[in-house]
């Protein structure tokens, strides 16, 4: 097993990930300039040291969605490695725990300064391992940075001693204090890689906790390549443990060993990992999947709905949880929004390069890939018309698919119900309020809805009937998932607690009630007998209500 401590000096610079470029012209019709993505060996041999894993471990081949190319051979821990990676953070948590916040929270500020420091290195490692746009790449960079100077300005506040009313007014002193969980399990998926870590870690460190964090073999780098930027912020290298392994494997060995654990992924193994968490007593918070609606009424202003929805649609190609996958549109604005609509999807210019020539990347994934393929077949082979994409283009990339809008989408499809995780958009009509909210409540789904109107107060009374952990009014999901200091996360089958905020911080302590009395006991006093003693508490109490103390 080893763990470095070296610090990220020479990353993937312009050079390195970089190479020579082919011509073309925009839209999707045609292939943009691309460039052949490059990882140097001794920048990934330097990254892969910071993997708690055996001498004996095995290694998985990590390939480039924009190239298909092997880009690391990545070790993989076993339940082993994850039990000594716990044993490690828990020998230095205490300590850890034992600094003030403030000082915890410096390392936060300095963690933000050097990831903006070496942005084009981290952007093209993004970029390498997730087959995302640039400009997606740098959403990720703009989340993580939001909430690593969020928690390190709000933290304090969030942490500090609560003062409480007690029982005797004056007479009970009640404080509400926080105390760290101890280790943090933390698993998070491939689709945003530093984004989703930092708003998951942070948080957890400057409460004071240590992490074993396993993100996705696919984008594991990029959480190696973050940790090296955090310890040179001051971090203690064990406090923060890295490990990696497929998911069946090394994940219900990190449940096992957590006295909290935070996962992002699917549905399906968030159930599980929520039915193995509470077989400890520990708690979990779960983000999951998503079926999200965004409703267009009838006074929205049309171009900003359409291009509203070209970002909600196919940002990082569609591959976010709270990606839009419905589109419900008022009739009478639905053939001017659907014409507009399609004309902008179709200009989307995709591809490859590590700059910000392209709109869409590639998908990450042959699953990926398989998945969104299946779902618009089977639309097309059930009478749904596809309106603008639905191909594949391999002369792109082999992963690159076409940003795709279906209409006469219905029940019998499996894109109807079934999250895509892809650049696939369904479209409808309506006609009124309650069939469009009926319509867009019904999924066992509850992450992110978005809500088109000039009308502020029609458009946040709507709001109010969504059954969505997050509403975005005129925007797509940027405006919550930005915003870190509000906390954000689902209902129903797309999970349970919050990131982000208050919640995202306070998931990760333990809430401890400490009482003092004084002068006089809870019990009768000096002699006095306990009926006379209930009747004077029950005067207490009456007076408290009419007074209208808490």
């Amino acid at each position: 097993m080893t763990t470095s401590s070296a610090t990220p000096q020479a990353g993937p610079t312009p050079a390195g990930p970089g190479g020579s470029a082919s011509g073309g012209q925009g839209g999707n019709g045609a292939r943009l300039a691309s460039i052949r993505p490059h990882l140097p060996r001794e920048f990934v041999a330097r990254l892969v040291e910071g993997i708690v894993v055996g001498s004996a471990a095995g290694t998985a081949s990590i390939h480039a969605p924009l190239t298909g190319e092997v880009i690391v051979e990545l070790p993989q821990s076993g339940p082993g490695d994850v039990r000594h990676a716990f044993q490690k953070a828990r020998a230095t948590q205490p300590a850890w725990a034992a600094r003030p916040v403030g000082e915890r929270a410096e390392v936060l500020r300095r963690l933000h300064d050097l990831l903006f420091d070496n942005e084009p290195h981290l952007l093209n490692l993004i970029q390498i391992e997730t087959g995302k746009s640039r400009l997606s790449a740098y959403e990720e960079l703009a989340g993580a940075s939001a909430a690593l100077r969020h928690y390190a300005a709000a933290a304090a506040g969030y942490l500090k001693p609560r003062r409480k009313p007690g029982f005797y007014p004056m007479l009970t002193k009640v404080a509400e204090v926080r105390h760290p969980k101890g280790v943090v399990g933390l698993i998070t998926p491939w689709n945003y890689p530093l984004a989703i870590v930092i708003m998951d870690i942070a948080p957890a460190l400057v409460a004071g906790n240590a992490v074993v964090h396993k993100p996705d073999n696919a984008t594991a780098l990029t959480a190696l390549y973050t940790r090296q930027f955090a310890i040179r912020a001051g971090l203690p290298e064990d406090v923060w443990q890295i490990v990696t392994g497929e998911g069946p494997i090394t994940g219900p060995a990190v449940v096992d060993h957590a006295d909290y654990v935070a996962f992002t992924g699917s549905t399906r193994t968030g159930r599980q990992v929520a039915q193995q968490a509470a077989g400890r007593l520990v708690g979990c918070s779960l983000e999951l999947g998503g079926k999200n609606a965004m409703i267009v009424f009838d006074d929205a202003d049309v171009e900003k709905a359409v291009q509203g929805a070209l970002r909600g649609c196919f940002s990082s190609a569609g591959q976010l949880c709270v990606s839009i996958e419905r589109l419900y549109v008022h009739y009478s604005l639905h053939d001017q929004f659907v014409e507009r609509f399609v004309t902008e999807a179709k200009a989307l210019r995709l591809g490859g390069g590590l700059d910000y020539s392209a709109e869409i990347g590639s998908l990450a994934s042959t699953k990926q890939l398989e998945t969104v393929t299946l779902h618009v077949e089977d639309a097309r082979a059930k009478g749904a018309k596809v309106l603008s994409g639905g191909r594949r283009r391999p002369d792109v990339g082999s992963l690159f698919y076409e940003p795709t809008i279906l209409s006469g989408v219905t029940p019998s499809m499996t894109v109807y119900a079934e999250e895509t995780f892809g650049p696939v958009v369904s479209i409808y009509g309506f006609r009124n309020e309650a069939e469009v909210i009926d319509a867009a409540n019904d999924t066992p789904y509850g992450l992110n809805a978005s809500v088109w109107s000039r009308d502020s107060k029609r458009a946040r009374e709507i709001a109010l009937r969504m059954h969505t952990g997050m509403v975005n009014i005129n925007e797509a999901y940027g405006a919550a998932f930005g915003s870190v200091g509000a906390a954000i996360g689902g209902m129903g089958d797309s999970g349970v607690g919050r990131r982000n905020g208050a919640e995202g911080i306070w998931r990760y302590t333990e809430l401890q009630t400490v009482a003092q009395q004084t002068m006089l006991p809870t019990a009768p006093w000096f002699g006095m007998g306990p009926e006379r003693f209930t009747k004077l508490i029950s005067v207490l109490l009456r007076t408290l209500k009419r007074l209208r103390l808490k």
